[in-house]
């Protein structure tokens, strides 16, 4: 193999060298030889040629065995930069309409619009967000705190459609902010489905607003981040080095356990356990859970930042755990509860997403299988037993489902990663387990201590609940003046 290898470099060589030769200008060659003061040559024809195959493999051009050069390839490589583009677009159709429509179809029919809206309302609010300082704050270049990144790139200076590096080799930098912003949205709106159909639109802002400050951006910088508290593959000096290819703890862990503490503080609906509530179509929820599914592998096979052997690791055990966890799911609740319903198959596939999320380029195709089996049992036993044990009122189960499963996934990652599905980590395996733990506990502890000051700060300024009149009415016509339904 190394020799066929050699002899295509050879030819390629041989091919460029030829064209310099046969192409160039005569009269140049008939001029005066340039002086020795004359600008450095730029990369060799190997070293182009070594930089084409590092494009092939996602790798990193311009360097070789500590030789370093200019590469001439200054900008984002085609392929992966479309990839990035599709997984960018396919994370944003998880929320919009993906989540919006599963949650939409699990609330009653008069507060359909209500998480509509507050799915809408938060796309566009994080988004100016990220613009203004958000991106900064989780990637700044020039940050080297560990918590929290700088204002250096604010309202995207420096962002360039036209050059890499700042997310991967490979990638546009502009597709790099793009993509991190579409899980920026999908991450506090994850959040709605524990406060569905009881809190103002107003409040939702507002406790969005300063929960992006006071726990997103610091846990995107702490994980993601070259110089973060938690990131282990790519900060030698990380305080905890651990592993979260795609969210586990930045996403699902920081939601799942907010959304628990909010939905305390928050109250039960009105009429919660006297009266009927259950789900006003599981249509629209069956629809929403198909397009989350498609959305995922964006949000995991994208996070490889490139189109490579990792994003398909990632798209496997994605698969894999989402249809195990799915199906698990629905054959618990036939054992337990008589009947195998078509919710329990919309929340175990969406279980099995979340667990496999940290682990999806970090685990083989056998452990993918077992974590769907536990995704499946796990936050099933959580949304059917543990909620009516301690009593609250976690609408659409996020902290089941992505609270306890996030939290599992996270941990179980410190189980089953391995050098065969990415050699990258092979340095970091030795001690991962309890670096996971330590992950998992500074995400909850800062989380639910966060949300607890937040909640407070937004009862006090606007309120967090309508009157109990509005409430009954349906926070479709109070707060946004029209109907989801006309009958």
């Amino acid at each position: 193999m190394t020799r066929h290898l050699s002899s295509w470099r050879t030819l390629v060589c041989g091919l460029l060298a030829s064209s310099v030769l046969c192409g160039g200008d005569l009269t140049a060659q008939e001029t005066t030889p340039a002086p020795a003061a004359a600008t450095p040559a730029g990369p060799t024809i190997e070293q182009r040629v070594f930089d084409l195959e590092k494009y092939v493999t996602n790798g990193k051009p311009g360097v070789e065995d500590k030789q370093e050069w200019k590469s001439n390839i200054a900008g984002p490589g085609p392929g992966h930069n479309a990839w990035q583009m599709v997984s960018t677009a396919l994370v944003i159709f998880m929320t919009l309409p993906g989540l919006f429509l599963f949650y939409g179809g699990l609330v009653r029919k008069k507060n359909v619009l209500s998480v509509i809206a507050q799915c809408m309302g938060i796309a566009g609010l994080v988004t100016i967000l990220w613009w203004a300082c958000g991106y900064s704050l989780s990637f700044g270049v020039d940050a080297k705190n560990p918590f929290i990144g700088d204002m250096s790139n604010a309202m995207f200076k420096g962002i360039s459609p036209y050059t890499s590096g700042l997310g991967y080799h490979w990638i546009s930098d502009a597709m790099w902010a793009m993509f991190q912003l579409s899980f920026a949205i999908i991450t506090p709106a994850l959040i709605v489905g524990a406060i569905a159909e009881r809190m103002k639109f107003i409040a939702v802002l507002v406790f969005v607003t300063i929960w992006m400050f006071a726990v997103y951006f610091p846990f995107a910088h702490m994980v993601w981040s070259g110089t973060g508290f938690m990131c282990g593959p790519l900060n030698a000096d990380a305080g905890i080095k651990a592993l979260d290819f795609a969210g586990g703890t930045v996403v699902h862990m920081t939601s799942g356990w907010s959304a628990l503490v909010l939905c305390i503080l928050l109250g039960k609906r009105k009429g919660h356990g006297k009266e009927p509530m259950s789900p006003h179509s599981m249509v629209l929820c069956a629809v929403g859970t198909g397009m989350l599914w498609v959305g995922w592998y964006g949000f995991n096979a994208g996070s490889a930042l490139g189109a490579d052997g990792i994003a398909a690791n990632a798209f496997m055990t994605t698969t894999l755990a989402a249809a195990t966890a799915g199906f698990v799911w629905a054959v618990t609740e036939w054992l337990l509860k008589g009947k195998p319903s078509v919710l329990g198959f919309c929340s175990g596939i969406v279980a099995g997403l979340v667990v496999i999320t940290p682990a999806a380029g970090f685990v083989t195709a056998n452990a993918a299988m077992i974590m769907g089996v536990a995704a499946g049992i796990v936050p099933f036993l959580a949304v059917a037993y543990l909620k009516n044990l301690i009593g609250y009122d976690d609408a659409l189960d996020t902290f089941g489902v992505h609270g306890v499963g996030g939290t599992m996934g996270a941990i179980l990652t410190g189980v089953f990663a391995s050098k065969e599905a990415n050699p990258g980590i092979e340095g970091l395996l030795p001690g991962l387990l309890g670096e996971q733990l330590k992950a998992v506990g500074l995400t909850i502890v800062w989380s639910v201590a966060a949300t607890l000051v937040i909640t407070i700060i937004v009862k006090l300024v606007v309120g967090l609940r309508p009157e109990a009149e509005v409430e009954s009415l349906g926070l479709d016509l109070a707060e946004h003046g029209e109907a989801g339904y006309e009958h």
